[in-house]
């Protein structure tokens, strides 16, 4: 699948951290309180160069074992005793792809999402000039993919299904009839790549507000709902 129309996207790695950082600066995000008992994680919205130049995000496919096995997911995971958001997303990030990320490649946080699991999961925005570390961890992570930024942006990328539609991958069709934004969202992102909350949500808001610049008031996630099997 590839970009049919929609806005222009930074072209550098420079760019971007100056675009990013300007609309997180802006953006009033809102947080799920501590309580006790809940869970948090953390994830990373993590942005790099392409071999071809094109900046793009990295999206992981969980390893088939555990829990979210084969998902599509963003590195990251639970909160270790005493850690923050930035801390555990930094150190999952190590953990699963073997690649390191400074406190100046923070480039600010969106907003939590609560999701069906019971975590409250903290997205981090971040990018990355070197990537040449890169290992996947097999354990943890099945296979990586760098969704293209323009791609992301994309007019044809979400779409908003009703419940019956929103399936595995292997059961999708490509002619499900649009249920307007009360739907549930999918995030088609390219060939057997289709990506639906809590991941989705998050790279819809990343897309909403990093790249399109859009108000908060527009681009919240916390009411998207997830589809039964996301929550496995």
């Amino acid at each position: 699948m590839d970009r049919t129309t929609g806005p222009s996207v930074p072209e550098s790695i420079g760019d971007f951290r100056a675009l990013a950082r300007s609309r997180l600066a802006a953006f009033e995000r809102t947080e799920v309180p501590p309580a006790p008992g809940s869970r948090r994680a953390a994830v990373l919205l993590c942005v790099v160069e392409r071999a071809a130049g094109a900046l793009a995000v990295i999206v992981i496919r969980r390893a088939y074992r555990g829990r979210n096995a084969g998902q599509w997911a963003l590195p990251g995971g639970r909160l270790d005793e005493g850690e923050t958001p930035r801390q555990a997303a930094v150190r999952e990030l190590h953990e699963e792809l073997g690649l390191t990320a400074s406190p100046g490649d923070i480039l600010g946080e969106l907003d939590d999402f609560p999701a069906a699991s019971g975590f409250a999961i903290t997205p981090i925005v971040v990018a990355l000039t070197d990537t040449t570390a890169l290992r996947p961890s097999p354990a943890e992570v099945h296979s990586v993919h760098l969704v293209d930024l323009a791609r992301l942006a994309a007019d044809d990328t979400p779409h908003w299904v009703h419940a019956e539609d929103a399936v595995r991958q292997e059961s999708l069709r490509d002619n499900a009839p649009p249920a307007g934004e009360a739907g549930l969202l999918q995030m088609r992102l390219g060939p057997g790549m289709t990506i639906h909350a809590p991941t989705g949500a998050l790279l819809w808001q990343f897309r909403e507000v990093v790249l399109l610049g859009r108000a908060p008031a527009a681009a919240r996630v916390a009411h998207f709902t997830q589809p039964e099997w996301t929550q496995e």
